[in-house]
């Protein structure tokens, strides 16, 4: 009895340390009930909805997920190390999620991964499990043949969650179609040199489509305390979120 106590209050401290090192979730009342939002490092999120658990971009394996439910489905922007990694999907989809990627990623996904696989090209949209999913382009300015991002290649999205419209940018500079987004009620936008934008073309983007929130992530070695600073000098009814996605 003692072993099995201690066992037990190993993995549950094991538990509580892996979720310490996120950020406090953030929670949104929505139609048909909340929204929960989970940051968990740079590009990697997971968000919470009926019961439904929806990750995007999972990297860093098992142990980035401690304590997250499997997911239900599974988001990919692009082919990048960070923002696809076959072996944490494997690791993490014990439910054999949703996946909703653009044909690049479906190109480099193994084949036990293709099951419930969904591809989008920009302008393309699905629903599943209740949430309207819309790929909307990404890609670097100037637009260049040997860009890190180019156009078509990779998908931002727009989800319907409830009443909520989810802006997830993926990786891409300051586009006409981003800044042409409506309606958008929470925005998660990147920024970091030299693979997307800077803070300030950032800030300037966001200003433009005026999220009702917006959170800076994928923000590595960004001042995302500016970031806030220049959107609500431009406009003081966006909320900026500025939290930790790269606690340790």
């Amino acid at each position: 009895m003692k072993l099995k106590f201690i066992l037990t209050l190993l993995v549950s401290i094991g538990l509580l340390s892996a979720k310490a090192q996120r950020p406090a979730p953030d929670h949104e009342t929505t139609k048909g009930g909340e929204l929960t939002i989970q940051p968990i490092n740079h590009a990697t999120m997971a968000l919470t909805y009926q019961h439904k658990t929806i990750v995007t971009d999972p990297v860093g394996g098992a142990d980035a997920f401690k304590g997250i439910e499997a997911p239900d489905m599974i988001i990919i922007t692009d082919i990048h190390p960070d923002h696809l990694d076959p072996k944490t999907i494997e690791a993490i989809n014990t439910k054999h999620a949703v996946i909703v990627v653009p044909q690049a990623v479906a190109d480099k996904l193994p084949a036990a991964d293709k099951t419930n696989l969904v591809i989008l090209k920009n302008g393309e949209s699905a629903a599943k499990l209740g949430i309207s999913i819309a790929a909307i382009p990404m890609y670097n300015l100037p637009e260049s043949p040997t860009a890190f991002h180019t156009k078509g290649r990779g998908n931002g999205y727009v989800l319907t969650i409830g009443s909520k419209k989810v802006y997830i940018s993926g990786d891409t500079s300051d586009i006409p179609e981003m800044r042409a987004l409506k309606g958008i009620d929470i925005a998660f936008v990147c920024m970091n040199l030299p693979y997307t934008m800077d803070v300030k073309t950032a800030a300037s983007g966001v200003l433009a489509f005026k999220p009702k929130i917006v959170y800076p992530y994928h923000y590595k070695g960004q001042d995302i305390n500016e970031f806030k600073k220049l959107v609500n000098a431009g406009n003081k009814n966006i909320e900026v979120r500025l939290r930790d996605w790269y606690a340790k």
